[in-house]
């Protein structure tokens, strides 16, 4: 079965383009010229991928992306902005939002199926289970879950990607430029203070306090380091 993706954008010319190119890839496309129905829809039928303008009528699309990065059943499908917006503002907001990757326009039909192929390629499942547990976090790459306290906490695809990357790599210290490589792969809006903003985010998902972290620590001039606590 083809993976399905929703385009949300109103240029009727821009959005044929889109979808004649993305179904000729493989894949299945629903389009939406304006947000009303996108998360409804999405919780009957989950995409395997998101790819929303900006500027809609009826909304826009930096509102859909906080929606469905604040439900807890749709948080971790991957979102693409495809926008005229290209000031750097914009960007470091689409990623503060959770997006996981940008491209403006104009834009070339082979570059967008080529970055949607690898963004979804970045968030592919284990097929075997694979569980870490610690104290009182459970993560599930599996199932892509992450469990604090015996509370499942929503994530974003990237930001459990990149826990679990860390989580998988005890003691290691991690630069900002590899663990860009590792996570974020050839994604060309994000930068290595990028990590930074997913880094916090993490922090106050599993950190009893944020400010003073247990488990993921900076190094100095150097990156991060995710510490296991060694049973009492």
């Amino acid at each position: 079965m083809s993976q399905i993706v929703f385009v949300l954008e109103d240029d009727g010319d821009i959005s044929r383009l889109v979808q004649h190119h993305l179904e000729a890839a493989g894949f299945t496309v629903r389009v939406y010229g304006t947000p009303t129905n996108i998360v409804a829809d999405a919780e009957r039928q989950n995409p395997a991928l998101f790819l929303l303008d900006i500027m809609v009528p009826g909304g826009d699309g930096l509102d859909v992306c906080r929606r469905l990065r604040n439900h807890p059943a749709l948080s971790t499908i991957p979102i693409i902005f495809l926008t005229a917006r290209a000031g750097e503002n914009d960007r470091v907001l689409g990623l503060e939002l959770g997006a996981d990757d940008y491209i403006t326009k104009p834009f070339a039909t082979r570059e967008l199926v080529a970055r949607v192929k690898a963004v979804l390629r970045r968030f592919e499942r284990p097929t075997t289970p694979s569980i870490i547990s610690f104290e009182e976090i459970v993560i599930d790459a599996s199932a892509m879950q992450l469990r604090v306290r015996g509370e499942l906490t929503t994530t974003t695809a990237t930001e459990f990607r990149l826990l679990d990357y860390l989580a998988r790599h005890p003691g290691r210290v991690f630069s900002r430029d590899h663990l860009l490589d590792a996570v974020w792969g050839d994604a060309r809006f994000v930068t290595p203070r990028s990590v930074d903003v997913y880094v916090r985010r993490i922090r106050e998902k599993i950190e009893g306090d944020a400010e003073n972290p247990r488990y993921l620590k900076t190094v100095r001039g150097a990156g991060y380091r995710f510490e296991v606590p060694k049973p009492a």
